[in-house]
């Protein structure tokens, strides 16, 4: 912990001639992820799946859902063309927040307004909207931290933000999870809505306090020219696509994780959110050392680790046919913490690092969409695989589909993407 304090201590007073903006920036991302992260997580994970189930969804319905993030992701597109524009980011990433998290609060208000027939589609509408609200914030709010963030720290810099972050996921589910055990069903869905309702005006005024450094636009103007730019961009189409062919194998099975342990193996929300906590205490480890090796290693290198933890998380399922299911469980979410932090801590420093500034943009956009149509297509064929082995066997609901796909991964990971990033120049 005495590394992490002096490793924040130094990010923050890198840079000296620019001190005051840069620590502007980096408080004001540290806590505005706070309440973002808290509302993110009462309303979302596995407690999620809980008063989607509630609501009478069904594995499909429940894939869809989470398949919907993923898709919204193809608005930023149309952003980065807006972008050239719309300079304010500030102004736009507080607009975008704001709406996406009052549209999410929103949803708690469903069994109190509309029939029960209705509950599915409304909610699947509102979330849409709060979605594509959050993607369009998403592709402006990377622009802006990777023009305020020093790139000499900016590896350590999202290590230990993401470590801090992760501490508070881990928290909130801890205290989300107590909280239903306690008052199952409405009662404990009005403290959770509650206590995130709080936290988007606390989130709102964090992201209007952000600093505001000039935009530069793309040398392409707003024409298609700017849009074909990272086509022909050859090393990065082909990360772009090989992450996309990964993402959409992972998100048939991984995302439904929760519906799995909470609906076929009938584990309680405490023990779930338990599990989903401890993935989350190994992210929060291993964010701060993964921005340490970033400082060492390049970003592509450190990428290729990432793959096989993932696919790892899922093939160990298998585990389950001679061992303890909470055994196998553990082991998974650990992997799986492991690996996704560092996907997630290396995927930004790779987009941000690789693009060029003025083109910056439209490189992210191109990259949400192509990766988000996989993540997309995959919860959904998740979901309806799901449903179709219901009065299948029980092993295959259980751990068979997951140890499949698990497989696939782990050819994906050793045969291919070692190919994809060999010929490509580190980044720090």
């Amino acid at each position: 912990m005495s590394n992490l304090v002096r490793g924040f201590k130094q990010v923050l007073t890198t840079r000296r001639e620019s001190l005051s903006d840069n620590r502007r920036a980096l408080r004001m991302s540290l806590i505005e992820g706070i309440p973002a992260n808290i509302l993110a997580n009462l309303l979302g994970g596995p407690l999620q799946t809980v008063y989607l189930t509630y609501l009478g969804f069904t594995a499909f319905h429940i894939g869809l859902v989470l398949a919907i993030p993923p898709f919204a992701l193809l608005v930023q597109i149309f952003i980065a063309f807006a972008m050239q524009t719309w300079q304010n980011r500030r102004f736009f990433v507080t607009l975008f927040g704001v709406i996406h998290r009052l549209l999410w609060i929103g949803t708690g208000l469903i069994p109190l307004t509309f029939t029960e027939d209705s509950w599915i589609p409304v909610y699947i509408s509102l979330w849409l909207v709060s979605m594509v609200s959050a993607q369009a914030g998403g592709v402006i709010w990377t622009s802006l931290m990777a023009d305020v963030v020093p790139a000499a720290v900016r590896g350590k810099y999202f290590g230990i933000r993401n470590t801090i972050h992760w501490a508070v996921v881990c928290i909130t589910l801890l205290v989300g999870g107590q909280i239903m055990e306690w008052l199952p069903g409405p009662k404990g869905f009005v403290v959770l809505f509650a206590i995130s309702a709080a936290c988007v005006v606390w989130n709102g005024l964090a992201l209007s306090r952000y600093p505001n450094p000039p935009f530069q636009p793309s040398e392409s103007g707003r024409s298609l020219k700017m849009f074909i730019r990272p086509f022909a961009d050859r090393r990065f189409l082909s990360a772009t696509l090989f992450i996309s062919l990964f993402i959409l194998l992972q998100n048939v099975v991984i995302p439904l994780f929760s519906y799995v342990m909470l609906e076929i193996m009938d584990r309680s929300t405490s023990k779930v959110t338990l599990i989903i906590m401890l993935q989350n205490l190994v992210m929060m480890v291993s964010y701060y050392y993964w921005g340490v090796l970033n400082s060492k290693y390049s970003t592509n290198t450190l990428l290729l680790w990432t793959f096989p933890l993932i696919a790892a998380s899922c093939a160990v399922w298998a585990g389950m046919a001679i061992l303890p299911a909470m055994l196998v469980l553990v082991v998974v979410h650990i992997l799986l913490g492991f690996g996704f932090a560092g996907y997630n801590l290396l995927v930004f420093n790779f987009l941000i690092g690789d693009s060029p500034k003025s083109e910056r943009p439209m490189y992210i956009a191109v990259f949400s969409a192509l990766t988000g149509i996989a993540g997309f297509i995959g919860p959904i064929a998740g979901g309806w695989l799901y449903d179709e082995v219901a009065g299948g066997p029980l092993w295959l609901q259980t751990y068979g589909l997951t140890t499949f796909a698990g497989g696939a991964l782990l050819v994906l990971s050793i045969a291919l993407a070692p190919f994809v990033f060999r010929s490509r120049p580190g980044h720090n």
